[in-house]
């Protein structure tokens, strides 16, 4: 119920988010954030041009929007690096328009590097090789392969496959593919953060230790096998953030709403039931 789930967010965002002092973290709502610490910032997965059902249904063009960008896309400073973990439009729209205006380079996959060249950006596109650090300003980058959750049916990846388009203009929704799927390891100011846009896994690829923050995708969650019993473990996070539970065919600045049947209300006793260590902390989204 979307009540229970609005309930939720409110008494979650309550519970203090205990980070090091000057490192802020900014919830951009559905799996995008902002990151910044010693003035310099860093965006993953930022999405807020937003797309209304109606351009999905009816294929229409789909473009980053300058205004909204301007209003809930901005940085204190230097912008280090965009990372993305996939390519579907909820978390690539806006990548090639924040490259461009910060002069940054945007960090992903093979068909994140093909979505920059049809913006012109393709000398500030880098594909990423698994688990290779970057160094990003004060930040310490790993991309980790992962897998999309089978939204469809429990069956199949929405959008699966490589972005292919040629042309700006053929860039609907579901031109936005999936692309190659990655988690993203951030270590910063002595703390590891782990950022999953999308509710599945691949169990063998998360090697590289503990974090602190968990930033977990958790729409999908529930057609994904033993979701929290199989990562939970191999990241062993001290709080848990949930994301990316927000509709994201509603515009920021309008009172918030949730994707379907998300039941946000139940991810702190699913967390519970797994590791009774990790506090569950919703952040308020940036527009509230």
């Amino acid at each position: 119920m979307s009540d229970d789930d609005a309930q939720a967010a409110r008494e979650l965002e309550r519970v203090p988010l205990d980070l090091p002092a000057g490192l802020d973290v900014r919830w951009l709502g559905v799996s995008g954030y902002r990151l910044t610490y010693g003035g310099v910032s860093i965006f993953i997965d930022p999405y807020v041009s937003r797309v209304p059902l109606r351009s999905l249904l009816l294929r229409r063009r789909t473009l980053p929007d300058a205004g909204m960008l301007d209003r809930y896309a901005s940085a204190p400073g230097p912008v280090a690096g965009i990372l993305v973990g996939h390519t579907h439009f909820d978390h690539a729209v806006d990548a090639p328009a924040l490259a461009r205006r910060y002069g940054a380079k945007a960090y992903g996959s093979a068909s994140l590097a093909h979505l920059m060249r049809l913006h012109g950006v393709g000398d500030q596109a880098v594909e990423v090789l698994p688990h290779q650090p970057y160094e990003l300003g004060p930040f310490v980058v790993r991309f980790v392969p992962s897998r999309h959750s089978k939204l469809l049916f429990g069956r199949k990846v929405p959008m699966d496959g490589e972005l292919t388009c040629e042309h700006l203009s053929g860039l609907a929704p579901g031109s936005y593919r999936c692309g190659a799927v990655y988690g993203i390891r951030i270590d910063v100011a002595g703390v590891a953060l782990y950022h999953q846009g999308s509710a599945d896994l691949n169990d063998a690829e998360l090697r590289d230790g503990p974090v602190d923050v968990f930033l977990a995708g958790v729409a999908g969650r529930s057609v994904t096998p033993r979701y929290w019993q199989r990562i939970l473990p191999k990241l062993d996070p001290r709080v848990v953030v949930p994301t990316h539970y927000d509709n994201f065919f509603s515009p920021l600045g309008r009172p918030q709403d949730f994707v379907r049947r998300v039941q946000l209300a139940d991810v702190p006793s699913e967390v519970r039931q797994v590791s009774r260590d990790a506090q569950v902390v919703a952040l308020p989204r940036i527009d509230a």
